[in-house]
């Protein structure tokens, strides 16, 4: 009886590990053999009349970001000095606020799944701003897949620590028109 229960078992278990489902929806690529976590865009420019002080970035065609994705923008708040001396990126995440003698400046931004808009609001008239404050301003945009930002509910606040978290080596990041 021990040998007819342990053949059926053995028949069972080998049809049910032989038996294959319906394949899964298709997943995300990966970034050099590593699973896919996120992108990060950088992308430089000025605040003027011309573009409405506004500016723009369109999602490259190689990346598909869906509406539920978290999209987060990032601007090049200072540089501050490390205790070797070498200058460190600090990086704030937007919406920033600036209490100015001529009113509140605010930087902004919305999203698509398309694109990102970056723009200035606030109570003055942004065409006396200071050049410190409307040219050649850096933003780092990141785009974290909805599962990601659920499952790890990660630190967002920093840049630095949002990038840890992800695993993300600084030349991972895109700069557009140059890698896409």
């Amino acid at each position: 009886m021990k040998t007819f229960t342990g053949i059926l078992l053995l028949a069972v278990m080998t049809i049910l590990t032989a038996c294959e489902g319906e394949p899964g929806p298709p997943g995300r690529d990966g970034i050099d053999g590593e699973s896919f976590l996120g992108s990060v865009f950088e992308i430089e420019g000025d605040f003027i009349p011309e573009n409405e002080y506004s500016l723009y970035f369109e999602f490259p065609e190689s990346l598909i970001v869906y509406e539920s994705d978290v999209v987060l923008v990032y601007i090049l708040w200072e540089q501050a000095e490390d205790n070797s001396g070498e200058l460190l990126d600090v990086w704030r995440l937007l919406p920033q606020t600036v209490v100015l003698e001529e009113g509140i400046l605010q930087y902004s931004y919305d999203h698509t799944f398309l694109d990102v808009r970056i723009f200035l609001d606030g109570t003055l008239d942004f065409s006396t701003l200071r050049v410190s404050e409307a040219y050649d301003q850096i933003f780092r945009i990141v785009v974290l897949p909805a599962d990601y930002a659920i499952a790890g509910t990660p630190e967002v606040s920093e840049f630095d620590l949002l990038m840890k978290s992800l695993n993300v080596k600084p030349e991972v990041i895109r700069l557009p028109g140059l890698t896409e």
